[in-house]
């Protein structure tokens, strides 16, 4: 076969992926997985009480105003108690304010390139190795406070909290239009509170990007639902130099490619030439943003992997910087080095042994393992191909470049679409219990992680 042939047969697998259905078939224009279900269901079999008629007679904007108000109460209720008992610390005064205990840690970086930018030259530690500076963080939401104190002549540390919020009360508008795709209203309803109060939800008041991040993040997968390509574009710009995902998001994208070509060749659904080019643009945007801050990193201070080393200066501490740092190895040995840790202040020698040889590994294939099946689940299953799509590409891409360590349960966070199915169930007991342990484990994230112990190297 010549390569023209082989060309042109391409072309036109590509532009007839139906092409095996019987003339005049009607191929639908959208395929749903059977596995999502929308219907509306009681909460018992009882009649509605008055007091669910007055909930549901409510408008559903402010419904979701609502809960989202309830959560901040309760969050900053939490903050301020532990703010009372805080001590004299490196990050803070004693019994600091909310501004200045919710602006300590990254909140720090982000105020440093808020205020002055990039550095151009970077610091060195004695070997020549590069350390810790502003290079770690994406611009998007610093740059956004810069614009907004010059613009109103407020501080950061009230700005940079105002801007969480803000987007946290967008995180629970979109969060509700997403999740109304794949379960019914009530089920959507209660995932959105899961969302608001989940144990990292402090990250929507405080000076972090998570906040912002996650509501790009939920209009990404909104644009990606009802197949809104030209929408998406520059949202994957923004996303991308906010969080660090936008590799992620390129996977996304490639899969849902492939996927959509599938259904279409089986005549599931249509997939016309013109949208297939239009995912294409889109992943081919995702893959450019998704390094585009390794470029511009080089660019600015004239060194390759300016970016790079900066991310493995907060490894080194761990690892050092002799050990290789190559894709799939963090996880591997960042569990090494915690059951290393854990076990050799109490188990006796012979145990011991048995935990440290491998025993890192076997935790990390259990776990990513059971992430994975539950994805493929049935009950992973009714959140729609996109989202779990989505979830197998950012745990596939955490794996690949993440150092587990106190930061993780936040680096997890964009796994939060996942609390769609766990909003489904109807139990009244079952949505208090998850009530309380949402809160509760809010209060268990900022003790280990927020809260400054002496000199505290837990960050969150």
């Amino acid at each position: 076969m010549s390569i023209q042939s082989f060309l042109g047969s391409v072309k036109e697998r590509w532009q007839e992926g139906d092409s095996w259905r019987e003339p005049g078939d009607e191929i639908p224009q959208r395929h749903i997985d059977p596995a999502i279900r929308r219907e509306a269901f009681r909460l018992t079999s009882n009649e509605p009480g008055s007091l669910e008629l007055g909930w549901l007679s409510i408008p559903v904007w402010a419904r979701i105003l609502a809960v989202y108000l309830a959560s901040r109460i309760v969050t900053t209720i939490i903050l301020l108690t532990f703010a009372a008992r805080e001590g004299a610390t490196w990050q803070t005064n004693p019994q600091p304010n909310y501004l200045e205990f919710a602006n300590i840690w990254d909140a720090e970086w982000y105020s440093r390139i808020a205020y002055g930018g990039y550095p151009t030259t970077l610091p060195m530690d004695d070997q020549g190795h590069i350390t810790e500076n502003a290079w770690a963080f994406m611009p998007v939401y610093p740059y956004l406070i810069r614009l907004m104190m010059a613009i109103t002549g407020m501080p950061f540390e009230a700005l940079s909290i105002t801007i969480s919020v803000l987007a946290g009360l967008g995180v629970a508008f979109a969060v509700h239009r997403l999740f109304s795709h794949v379960v019914d209203p009530s089920g959507a309803m209660f995932g959105t509170a899961l969302v608001c109060f989940m144990p990292t939800s402090v990250i929507f008041q405080v000076g972090y990007a998570e906040a912002l991040h996650a509501f790009l993040l939920t209009v990404l997968l909104i644009c990606l639902v009802e197949r809104r390509w030209m929408v998406m574009v520059p949202v994957i710009v923004l996303a991308s130099f906010t969080r660090p995902t936008g590799l992620a998001w390129a996977m996304t994208l490639v899969l849902y490619l492939a996927y959509r070509i599938w259904t279409a060749r089986r005549g599931l659904e249509q997939f016309s030439t013109t949208e297939r080019w239009d995912v294409v643009i889109a992943i081919v945007v995702s893959v450019i943003s998704g390094f585009g801050w390794v470029f511009v990193a080089w660019i600015a201070t004239g060194i390759p992997s300016a970016y790079l080393d900066t991310e493995f200066a907060w490894r080194s501490h761990y690892t050092g910087w002799d050990t290789f740092h190559g894709p799939f190895t963090g996880w591997f040995q960042g569990a090494q080095y915690w059951i290393d840790f854990a076990t050799g202040r109490s188990l006796p020698e012979p145990w011991r042994d048995v935990l440290t040889w491998g025993g890192g590994a076997v935790v990390v294939v259990l776990f990513f393992g059971c992430c994975f099946g539950l994805i493929a689940s049935r009950l992973g299953a009714r959140l729609g191909i996109e989202i779990r799509l989505w979830l197998v590409s950012y745990l596939s891409y955490i794996l690949a470049v993440f150092f587990p360590q106190s930061s993780t349960f936040r680096l997890l966070m964009p796994l939060f679409p996942s609390l769609a199915v766990v909003g489904v169930p109807k139990s009244p007991l079952y949505r208090v219990v998850m009530m309380v342990l949402s809160i509760l484990g809010q209060v268990a994230w900022i003790w280990m992680c927020w809260y400054v112990i002496d000199y505290d190297w837990s960050p969150p």
